[in-house]
């Protein structure tokens, strides 16, 4: 999603100041905005957001406990970096998830799971051929959801949200410029899903992952 140079300051709302300001970070981040291994000053923070420091330094340790920031004693909160081995690992785990979820939703999809898949495809195709990058960031979370709900696996699909956010921090920077291929990908997982074709979802969602971070399995 792209971000305004400057972050709208965050006044009075219904929900709690920390999860605003938790969304606003995040955001940041899983965007590219703030890149991996920059530092997150509570005190610049509080001013661009327009809150006091408490309920910054209380979303930088829920986003720590996610695994998108770092808090190190002395350094204080970075985004988090990933070596090339915890790389390989964070992708190795999530391909072999995402392989997971894909097979159980073309095992359990009904016909009007199928008609929102359809939906999406439709969406999904006039976005790449617009190159409407807004709209494909949006119909990538769609996309992710719909497997999850359709695959029917609450604990799956909790570890899948955390592991996609992570993941996101190694993503983003070489998926600004393969939009439509992930289009594509997602497509034809799509179809096997809609298909029921349990094996080839898995198989294709397991190496749209590994191509996302254009690793070898």
């Amino acid at each position: 999603m792209a971000q305004d140079n400057k972050a709208p300051t965050l006044g009075a709302n219904h929900s709690p100041l920390t999860e605003l300001v938790m969304t606003a970070l995040r955001e940041r981040i899983l965007s590219g905005e703030v890149p991996p291994g920059e530092r997150l000053v509570e005190g610049k923070l509080s001013e661009e957001l327009g809150v006091s420091r408490m309920p910054v330094r209380e979303a930088l340790r829920q986003l720590a406990a996610e695994g998108l920031v770092t808090i190190e004693p002395r350094r204080g909160a970075s985004v988090t970096s990933f070596s090339p081995q915890q790389m390989r690992e964070l992708v190795e785990v999530r391909a072999t998830l995402e392989g997971l979820n894909a097979k159980l939703a073309a095992q359990r999809h009904d016909d009007r799971q199928i008609a929102d898949m359809q939906r999406i495809l439709d969406e999904g195709a006039r976005a790449a051929a617009s190159t409407d990058d807004a709209q494909m960031l949006r119909l990538n979370q769609e996309f992710h959801d719909t497997l999850g709900n359709i695959a029917a696996n609450s604990i799956l699909r909790d570890i899948m949200r955390s592991l996609r956010d992570r993941t996101a921090l190694l993503f983003t920077p070489i998926n600004r410029n393969r939009g439509p291929q992930n289009w594509d990908e997602h497509a034809a997982i799509l179809r096997a899903v809609i298909n029921g074709d349990a094996e080839l979802a898995s198989l294709l969602a397991m190496r749209h992952v590994y191509n996302a971070a254009q690793m070898e399995p």
